[in-house]
């Protein structure tokens, strides 16, 4: 695989990511994961980093007859990135419409149900870090970052185990710093890049923000 590193799962790959940014041990970093997947990743970086675990909440919009395919993002406020890709491929702004006002909804029930009312961490003044288990299109991170640019981080920075080349192009854009572990120039998908690659459930990621 071009020599390409196979994590063995998503743990291993975040253990790997907290040396890379052991630097900010000590200084009370917030971590920020992706739901689900980098969830269980985020918990292992915040501890290992003595810092605060949460979430930042975005959701990919879905491509026509293909679900997992992600043609954009939106945010919890509604601010909607679209790919490159999609804006070619002539997907109509009726269809782009509906799909928005879905995945909005998907996101006010995902808060309700991961953080119970509970308020999000302070950003502003703080070192940042938004988390992910990989960047395929990079849509969800695009979001992400955007939406914790706005609250006023004191440094915002990206941090993936691995990504396709042209998307961390895209990203670095957007965040001060990016740890990336491999961008290879072979990648297909994240799951390639993982041994271990589980799907996380709702119920994981609820288990994990209540742990105390």
């Amino acid at each position: 695989m071009d020599n390409a590193q196979i994590f063995l799962s998503r743990e291993q790959a975040a253990e790997m990511l907290a040396q890379k940014l052991i630097q900010y041990k000590g200084r009370h970093p917030l971590v920020l994961a992706i739901p689900r997947g980098a969830v269980p990743m985020g918990s292992i970086i915040a501890a290992l980093l003595d810092g605060e675990l949460d979430i930042v909440l975005t959701h990919k919009l879905c491509a026509p007859m293909n679900p997992e395919y992600a043609i954009g993002a939106i945010d919890e406020n509604g601010w909607v990135y679209i790919s490159p890709e999609a804006e070619s491929a002539g997907i109509s702004p009726s269809y782009l419409d509906q799909e928005q006002k879905r995945q909005l909804d998907s996101l006010k029930h995902r808060r309700m149900r991961f953080k119970s009312g509970k308020k999000s961490a302070a950003v502003k003044g703080r070192i940042t870090i938004v988390v992910d288990d990989g960047l395929a299109t990079g849509a969800t991170m695009i979001a992400a970052l955007h939406a914790i640019r706005a609250r006023e981080p004191a440094k915002l920075i990206c941090a993936v185990p691995v990504a396709s080349p042209e998307t961390l192009d895209r990203v670095s854009r957007l965040a001060d710093e990016v740890i990336c572990l491999q961008a290879p120039d072979n990648f297909r998908s994240v799951g390639q890049f993982y041994r271990h690659f589980p799907q996380v459930e709702e119920d994981d990621v609820i288990r994990i923000l209540s742990a105390p």
